[in-house]
């Protein structure tokens, strides 16, 4: 970055996630993000070198803000599908995702298929030390805490990506209820 302040990302980052909401990933441009974010089309290229990127930080920004923290009550496994359930509801009905998943979702399917993205790594490296803490506790099975937190992740962006190809069989509020019930049994300790 130039030794603007961090504000400035954020205009941009906030510009980018209006156009993405009005018009779609596609038709957002850095032109019209720059415009709306009042800064020189020069200032939103020394950040990013095209739309995808400002959309790949900006998915990050936003997972970054819904992910919630183990809240303190109950042993870590118990916290820990909480949290989950509760980024899944947060994720699955955000109006970002929701306008990606509709009018965009090959811009996820690299994410899906391909590689992990910063966003997934972020979860990932946020719930390691909650699942070894659970381990530590004996809420949760043992095994190694990245594979365990990688699986729940899985589990859980299948869910929420295929929420609204199964609304008709499993309504959301019940989604959330199986979600929660097959992270739990997943983590829970095996005799």
């Amino acid at each position: 970055m130039t030794g603007e302040p961090r504000g400035v990302d954020d205009q941009i980052l906030d510009a980018a996630r209006t156009c993405v909401l009005e018009f779609g990933v596609r038709r957002t441009t850095l032109a019209e993000i720059a415009r709306r974010a009042g800064v020189s089309r020069p200032t939103v290229y020394r950040r990013w070198p095209d739309t995808s990127a400002i959309v790949a930080d900006l998915l990050t920004r936003e997972i970054g803000l819904a992910m919630p923290s183990p809240s303190g009550a109950g042993n870590m496994r118990a916290q820990l599908v909480l949290a989950v359930a509760e980024m899944a509801d947060t994720v699955r009905t955000h109006p970002l995702f929701v306008k990606i998943l509709r009018s965009d979702p090959e811009l996820l399917i690299t994410y899906i298929v391909d590689r992990l993205g910063a966003s997934q790594r972020a979860i990932i490296e946020h719930l390691v030390p909650v699942v070894a803490a659970g381990q530590a506790d004996g809420s949760i099975r043992a095994g190694d805490p990245t594979v365990i937190t990688t699986m729940v992740l899985l589990m859980t962006q299948s869910a929420v990506q295929s929420a609204g190809m199964v609304a008709e069989l499993v309504p959301p509020d019940v989604l959330v209820t199986e979600l929660t019930t097959a992270v739990d049994a997943y983590l829970t300790a095996r005799s």
